[in-house]
């Protein structure tokens, strides 16, 4: 193979697992929207909580 296009392998394959990298770490701190449950601010609209 040509010096550049082992060059532009390697970047590539960098570059991806980079990417794959800062996925995984977002990812692990955020949740599922649909994990949280039902909150009393979901339920309820904030006219009746500002009454209580």
């Amino acid at each position: 193979m040509k010096k550049n296009k082992i060059i532009f392998l390697v970047l590539a394959i960098l570059f991806a697992i980079a990417m794959a990298w800062i996925g995984l770490d977002m990812s692990k701190k955020t949740t599922f929207p649909g994990s949280k449950g039902n909150l009393k601010e979901r339920i309820a609209p904030s006219d009746s909580l500002k009454k209580q």
